[in-house]
């Protein structure tokens, strides 16, 4: 499919800021199209659709001319542009192995001009992250596909203690943030399963509960799928938004058990509500404090703590 465009919303380079690789210099692509919604996020009565206030609906889509300007929400789906047809005119199009090309010059600075993952400074692995929308749709695997293929013919970085360069450019890690609904095709499957494939797989995936997100157990919650990744890669973790109300924490112990029970044993992370910094400092103590007596671990959202509510970081 060397010749097939993906629709993308966002390429750029930052941090992770959340779980399990917090802080680690990664490179992101953000794919469009989700099969949820998430309008519930934000809203008071996250259970009650007719109640809803989405100020993304009502955002004048065509008032901006890039992604990067677009508000952050702070009620419904933070990445609401990334499934949302009425913004598609902001997003771009590219074959695998232009994406690869984009996400080696993303990574180019001063200290690294020439876009490797293994960084010539540090001599260390930017990671890279694939996310949406939804990033395990069959189009999103699909792009990975092409993309991996392109970025194992470009030249790498330095190798630590030798005199020699890699021979590819990957990353030492490709994390899928994923919804954790969508199955795995054969081909994704048959190439992140073979011992060839180089990079860590890395599935972080976001569970989400109807009585935060809005979105009903039957549609959200697939364990059977979610042990589809855990054999194929037994690195991930689950990582649920959760508040401070009774009710999300008696589903979110119900989801957890059931995901033991299908036998994937990622661990969890738990991270307060609100996509924008004010939000989350409201809440963020005392659900940190729900999580880890329950002994789950904590994470914030470093990214928002360190460059604010902005999109593209």
């Amino acid at each position: 499919m060397a010749d097939k465009k993906y629709t993308y919303s966002e390429i750029f380079h930052s941090i992770q800021g959340e779980g399990h690789y917090t802080g680690v210099p990664t490179a992101w692509i953000r794919f469009f199209l989700c099969n949820l919604q998430c309008d519930g996020f934000g809203q008071k009565f996250p259970t009650k659709p007719e109640t809803y206030e989405l100020p993304y609906a009502d955002f004048d889509a065509h008032s901006v001319n890039r992604v990067e300007d677009l508000p952050v929400w702070s009620k419904g789906c933070d990445s609401s542009y990334t499934w949302s047809k009425k913004f598609k005119h902001l997003m771009g199009q590219a074959t695998g192995a232009e994406l690869a090309q984009k996400i080696v010059d993303i990574m180019k600075n001063e200290h690294n001009p020439e876009g490797w993952f293994r960084h010539p400074k540090s001599i260390q692995h930017n990671h890279l992250c694939i996310t949406g929308g939804e990033p395990l749709m069959r189009h999103a695997q699909n792009a990975f596909l092409d993309i991996h293929e392109a970025l194992s013919i470009m030249p790498g970085g330095p190798i630590r203690e030798t005199h020699f360069y890699a021979a590819e450019n990957l990353p030492a890690s490709v994390t899928w943030e994923t919804n954790g609904t969508q199955p795995l095709t054969a081909d994704f499957e048959n190439l992140v399963d073979s011992p060839l494939f180089k990079p860590e797989a890395f599935f972080s995936v976001s569970p989400k509960l109807w009585t935060v997100a809005g979105e009903k157990r039957e549609k959200a919650i697939k364990p059977e799928v979610v042990k589809q990744y855990y054999d194929v890669s037994k690195n991930g973790q689950l990582k649920f938004v959760v508040g401070q109300t009774k009710e999300e924490w008696e589903e979110l112990d119900e989801v957890v058990a059931l995901f033991r029970d299908a036998g994937v044993e990622y661990p969890v992370w738990i991270m307060p509500t609100g996509a924008r910094e004010e939000e989350q400092q409201a809440t963020a103590g005392d659900v940190a404090r729900m999580a880890f007596e329950r002994g789950y671990n904590v994470s914030g959202r470093m990214h928002v703590y360190l460059f604010g509510n902005a999109i593209g970081t």
